[in-house]
Formats: C-alpha cells, sequence, structure tokens
C-alpha cells in the first residue's frame, strides 16, 4: 500500500513593531511575507520607540482584535513591544511562531540603537523564547516614507529563514537605507559599530514656569571600519548584523579569571 504523504504544517509568522499598529512599516512587512504562512500580527496600540526590553508590571494589559489586512489576524496590545511577543505566543498563538518579524522601524536601529531600540527588543525577546528572529529598520522617519525596497529586503530574509533550521536563538538586526531599490548595492553581513550619541539637554521652561528638559544629540561614528553596519548603510549597502542577548564579555571573563581574587 503507497504512503500517502502528509501535508507539510503552513508556518506560522508572528509580527510586532514599536511605532504602533498604525504605523506604514508594520503594513509594509505583513505585505511583503502574508503568503508564506499564517501571518498573526500583535503590535502596540500606540508608538513605543525607545522602550528598549521594558515590560508592564503592576497595570492590566489588554488584547484587542482589529482589522487590519485582508486575511490577517491582528490584535493590539496596551503594552510594550515585549509584552507583545509574550502575549502572542501565550494567549494568542498557544505555541511558539516559526520565525518572529519585528518592524518595518521609522528610522535606524544600526550602532548603538540596538541597545534602546523597542523594535529590536521585540525580535530579542522572540529569540530568547528559542524563536528565530529579526528587526527591520528603514533609515527614514517620516510616516510617507517609501518602504518598497524594505518589502523586498524583508520577503528575501523571510523565505530564507523560513526555509532552512537555524539557531533557535537566530537574531537579525537588519537596517536598510532611505534610497530607491535600484541603488541598494546588495546585502552585508555585519558587525555592530562602535558610535553613540553626543547627547545634550536643552532646559527650558513650560508656562507655569517650572523647569523641563528636551533630550537632543548627534550621532557620531568612532569605528573607522569597513565591515561595521554603519559603514555600509553609508555606502548603499543593507547592514545585517547577528546580535545575541548573552551581553557576557568573555575576552574579559578570561582577563578576570586570572586575578587573584
Amino acid at each position: 500500500m503507497a504512503k500517502t504523504k502528509q501535508k507539510k504544517e503552513e508556518p506560522i509568522i508572528l509580527i510586532t513593531n514599536d511605532d504602533s499598529i498604525h504605523a506604514p512599516g508594520i503594513k509594509a512587512l505583513t505585505e511583503a511575507v502574508k503568503d508564506l504562512g499564517r501571518v498573526v500580527v500583535v503590535a502596540p496600540d500606540k508608538p513605543q520607540s525607545g522602550m528598549g526590553h521594558a515590560i508592564t508590571i503592576g497595570y492590566p494589559l489588554r488584547l484587542q482584535k482589529v482589522n487590519f489586512i485582508e486575511g490577517v489576524e491582528a490584535y493590539t496590545c496596551n503594552g510594550t513591544p515585549v509584552d507583545c511577543v509574550k502575549l502572542a505566543v501565550d494567549k494568542v498563538l498557544h505555541r511558539k511562531p516559526d520565525i518572529c518579524l519585528s518592524g518595518v522601524n521609522h528610522g535606524a536601529n544600526h550602532s548603538i540603537n540596538v541597545i534602546y531600540s523597542g523594535t529590536m527588543s521585540a525580535a530579542m525577546e522572540a529569540s530568547i523564547e528559542s524563536i528565530p528572529s529579526a528587526g527591520f529598520s528603514l533609515l527614514d522617519y517620516s510616516v510617507e516614507a517609501d518602504f518598497s525596497a524594505s518589502k523586498t529586503i524583508v520577503r528575501k530574509i523571510a523565505i530564507m529563514m523560513l526555509s532552512k533550521k537555524h539557531n533557535k536563538h537566530l537574531l537579525l538586526n537588519v537596517n536598510i537605507p532611505a534610497i530607491p531599490e535600484s541603488l541598494i548595492k546588495g546585502i552585508k553581513i555585519c558587525r555592530q559599530a562602535y558610535a553613540k550619541y553626543e547627547e545634550d539637554f536643552i532646559e527650558r521652561k513650560d508656562p507655569t514656569g517650572k523647569m523641563y528638559y528636551w533630550l537632543t544629540g548627534e550621532f557620531v561614528n568612532f569605528d573607522k571600519g569597513k565591515d561595521t553596519d554603519v559603514w555600509a548603510l553609508k555606502n548603499n549597502y543593507v547592514s545585517v548584523v547577528p546580535v545575541q542577548f548573552d551581553l557576557t564579555n568573555y575576552a574579559m571573563k578570561e582577563q578576570l579569571e586570572k586575578w587573584k581574587l
């Protein structure tokens, strides 16, 4: 008797972001992959940029099913990007998705930005939960940004993530230059550049005369290497940096083990 060929189970793709479900970037990301599997969106109901890996403690979290894109199951959450991933896995999907995609963020998440980014923290939370993940960012803060090139990059990377068996903690930080797709030279696997913001706080008074402060700053690149995300983006490449949540400095650990403590 011939064996019946089992139908391959449709992959589940979890999508989230930090700019809220109303942002054009998450719509572009969803449209890029909606035919690759069962796509489920759980995203903040309001912008959560700069939240990093914050979670909500002491306040009730709420999920609300919403109309988003036809054929795509979508929810908003009143919590942080990390809350969205936790609730998606535990209460919406009731299982781990095959991959998690976060973004497309409006603005850069290269270099030191990865520390503060809600986009990347959502992807990192999924990685912690053994879900291969990627965060995508376009170097354009405008709500009218052109996401056509981003959709091509997202789809290409998502297909690679779904087509091969990867390390369960795979975590990619993908940044896309804000240029027409025809001008993008390719995709480079990079390391994170040593760059940071030289910050300043503008001091002002509110209408009642009370002092307040407004954070400003200039992004300064201290890293002249040609293998960094900052270099790649400046030279019209998409940068892909493999990231990890293990923050141990292993080289420093070896040095400290020689201390006579």
